[in-house]
């Protein structure tokens, strides 16, 4: 099975990580949360609480399989790190699987490669990703088959991304 990387720290949206994560993990993958300090905790805006597994110094693109970016204000927080910014672009160029929801598609630009991805997100920042020349389409579920790329827009469409993020793992 795979072993899915995902960048998050404390702000996320609860259930943009809890779900996509218990969705992975019950198909049989292994999900590691990387932030800054391995051991500590993390906190999500309505209170979920996570464990770090990895320090984003220790983590190595190719121990991974795939990415999972959840929303809510840890994006926008982790996008100004290089190190976080250099691990997601590592992952679209090489065309592993990229699953991001809501806020998770704002790292797209800060890796200069938005204007080749399909994809949809949160929409305040629909237009930011539309003016770093993204194909932005305003659905439940965007798949860029090209790309390995999963996005969705918010908690409402987690089924469609989880059933999507593991249809790519297949």
């Amino acid at each position: 099975m795979s072993k899915i990387a995902t960048l998050v720290t404390s702000g996320y949206e609860d259930s943009e990580l809890t779900s996509p994560k218990k969705a992975l993990e019950s198909a049989g993958h292994t999900v590691d949360i990387i932030e800054n300090a391995s051991n500590n905790k993390i906190y999500g805006e309505h209170g979920d609480e996570q464990d770090i597994n990895v320090d984003i110094d220790d983590a190595k693109f190719d121990d991974y399989d795939a990415l999972l970016l959840p929303g809510g204000g840890s994006p926008d927080a982790l996008r100004v790190d290089e190190r976080y910014v250099n691990f997601v672009k590592k992952f679209l160029m090489s065309n592993k699987p990229v699953f991001a929801i809501c806020h998770g598609p704002q790292f797209f630009i800060q890796t200069g490669l938005a204007n080749s991805l399909k994809l949809t997100a949160y929409t305040t920042i629909r237009y930011d990703l539309f003016y770093a020349g993204a194909e932005v389409l305003d659905q439940s579920v965007v798949v860029d088959k090209k790309h390995k790329l999963v996005t969705s827009r918010t908690p409402d469409d987690l089924d469609d991304f989880n059933r999507e993020s593991l249809n790519l793992l297949k």
